[in-house]
């Protein structure tokens, strides 16, 4: 669906026939996957150039639209290392074919579930690919809204932080409905109704998420807003229309 979202050409005709139904009550799903696949890129041009962040775990991959998260990480940083991590198959079988990384950087690929952190953590691929012994960038984009608070959201988090090292960084960015609650209750209920968990969360609750770390300024802030490439334009999106906080945060 996000691929679809964003234009790509790798989705099948169920991704787009559940891509349409939230477009329907929320015609603006396709701005928020743009602006969020735009913060991933800012975020990582950050880590990568600015943090020195050399090793990156991403969970929640989807179906890669190129520029993906290793293409902006090692454009960089040649040397730079991606664990991707999603849990369903096809988008595994997507990403082996379509993603390489460079001759000497390392891309890897894991299938297993953001809810199963003892799972990822304790993995060959992750041994083979990351050294937790070194700081990691912990990415988290768009994906926090399916993940219901019976699933403990902020325990996940914890399980994740507590297991990375010092200097290490967290970018998450999650759907709200701040901004536009009758529109987000509406894109909720489809999601239901299709069997997908979805929860739009308040500013102060996704600020909960970085809770002990050090934010990179400006800290939470409406995705398209944190750090933009170019100051605003008359085409920009408003915030009622991008309706997602991200941000960017180290551990001490």
């Amino acid at each position: 669906m996000y691929d679809y979202y964003l234009g790509g050409k790798d989705n099948y005709p169920a991704d787009r026939e559940a891509a349409e139904k939230p477009l329907a009550v929320l015609p603006n799903a396709r701005i928020v996957a743009a602006e969020g696949r735009a913060f991933m890129h800012r975020t990582t041009r950050y880590l990568a150039r600015e943090a020195g962040i050399r090793q990156f775990l991403d969970i929640g991959t989807g179906i890669p639209t190129s520029p993906n998260l290793h293409e902006v990480a090692q454009a960089i940083a040649p040397d730079a290392r991606v664990l991707y991590v999603d849990n369903d198959p096809s988008v595994l079988t997507h990403a082996r074919a379509l993603l390489t990384g460079t001759s000497i950087g390392r891309t890897a690929y894991l299938d297993a579930d953001l809810r199963q952190p003892e799972k990822i953590l304790g993995s060959a691929e992750l041994a083979d690919t990351l050294d937790l012994s070194k700081p990691v960038a912990l990415s988290l984009i768009g994906i926090f809204h399916f993940i219901p608070d019976t699933d403990d959201p902020y325990g996940l988090i914890r399980a994740y932080l507590d297991a990375l090292p010092s200097g290490s960084y967290l970018t998450l960015s999650q759907f709200t409905a701040d901004l536009a609650p009758e529109e987000a209750a509406r894109a909720a209920e489809v999601y239901h109704r299709s069997g997908l968990p979805a929860v739009a969360r308040s500013r102060e609750q996704i600020a909960r998420f970085f809770d002990g770390l050090e934010p990179v300024d400006p800290g939470v802030a409406l995705i398209h807003r944190w750090r933009p490439d170019e100051a605003g334009t008359a085409d920009e999106p408003t915030d009622a229309q991008v309706s997602a906080y991200g941000a960017l945060a180290r551990k001490p």
